[in-house]
């Protein structure tokens, strides 16, 4: 019987480390390198030692090997609130994308909160304070603050994804909001369309902000005054985007001159939005164009298919990720602290010439 007296928890039963190294035919701290770090391993090397693990059946036990270096692999993702967010699968995809990339690099992921009450904010600082944790994700949304405590007071390498917060020191991944926005209206403007509807969300929000800008800076470039934009919406989160969407089509039906384009700030606000209208009558794009923000896959199924902005998920998320890493492994060095990520615009049947324009050609 052996016996492991003094042997790290994930080693007082089946496989040991050790077996795993002479059976891939290198040492333990290789082992140890491949399972913590499988980048700093030579792929060969790394698939022997997979190999072998998977043969004998050995699975590391993450918090021991934690406790056992002194320090938490664990990453805590501070989301905005609620996962739910209606059709769009932008939390979803941000979560997996940066799962599978701190599992490549010897990290698990830990999910702090699915609120932001002062019972979360308390939750959350906590762990950054208590050594739960090695480094935060903050998903598009402010840094937790309550009871006199922050986590910009935390020491703890933190990472903001989706909101621009490097002016407060934050490092931050985010995507060019404005400038995605900026073109996919000036196509607009370009096929003909002079008025606009804009489908906002809550007032003062960094995304609404940003992309509201795009479409006055589309407008001024044109020529265009911001008096071709309609705005609606303004008083409901993101989280709401389908009341949003109803909402801009009872605002759309009480307008005189009736736009003939709609961009709407989330793919959930446009589903909706577009439902309503055709259940009015409207024909779309014929008599309406409409394009949304963040590429959600369902856009590809609606009927007409949807134009949207595609967010780059997954690689803002590899380079969220990446930055951390590096602000744990290397913080001496000073990051880039703004990383922008460019979205990319998804054509589709939703958006067209306006109406009046193809008339005048046609005659």
């Amino acid at each position: 019987m052996r016996k492991n007296k003094g042997m790290p928890m994930e080693e007082q039963s089946g496989p040991l480390m050790a077996d795993v190294a002479r059976l891939a035919g290198v040492a333990i701290s290789t082992v140890s390198r491949a399972l913590a770090n499988p980048g700093r391993v030579n792929e060969k090397t790394r698939a022997r030692i997979d190999a072998a693990a998977k043969k004998l059946g050995y699975t590391p036990n993450a918090m021991a090997r934690g406790l056992r270096v002194g320090k938490s692999n664990t990453i805590m993702i501070i989301l905005p609130g609620s996962l739910y967010y209606g059709v769009s699968q932008v939390i979803p995809q941000v979560l997996q994308s940066i799962n599978k990339a701190l599992l490549q690099n010897g990290y698990n992921l830990m999910i702090a909160n699915l609120g932001r009450d002062a019972e979360s904010e308390r939750h959350i600082l906590d762990l950054a304070f208590g050594g739960t944790v090695r480094g935060a994700i903050i998903l598009s949304s402010k840094l937790p603050e309550v009871d006199g405590r922050s986590l910009a007071n935390a020491g703890l390498p933190t990472i903001s994804m989706l909101l621009d917060m490097s002016d407060a020191g934050v490092p931050s991944v985010v995507t060019n909001d404005r400038e995605a926005v900026r073109d996919a209206t000036a196509d607009l403007i370009h096929l003909g369309h002079r008025r606009f509807l804009y489908l906002a969300g809550p007032e003062n929000n960094y995304h609404d902000l940003e992309r509201f800008s795009g479409v006055v800076e589309a407008l001024q470039e044109a020529g265009l005054s911001e008096s071709a934009v309609v705005r609606s919406g303004g008083n409901l989160d993101y989280q709401h985007g389908f009341d949003i969407g109803l909402q801009a089509a009872s605002d759309f039906a009480a307008l005189a001159d009736k736009p003939t384009a709609a961009i709407a700030t989330s793919d959930d606000m446009a589903i909706s939005f577009m439902s309503r209208v055709q259940r009015m009558g409207l024909s779309i794009p014929g008599g309406l164009s409409i394009v949304s923000f963040d590429g959600s896959p369902v856009c590809a199924f609606c009927s007409p298919p949807l134009s949207t902005i595609e967010q780059p998920m997954e690689e803002m998320g590899q380079m969220a990720v990446a930055i951390l890493m590096a602000a744990i492994d290397r913080p001496e060095q000073k990051p880039e602290m703004r990383n922008v990520i460019r979205s990319r615009l998804i054509q589709r049947e939703s958006v067209a010439a306006p109406v009046w324009l193809l008339a005048n050609n046609f005659n």
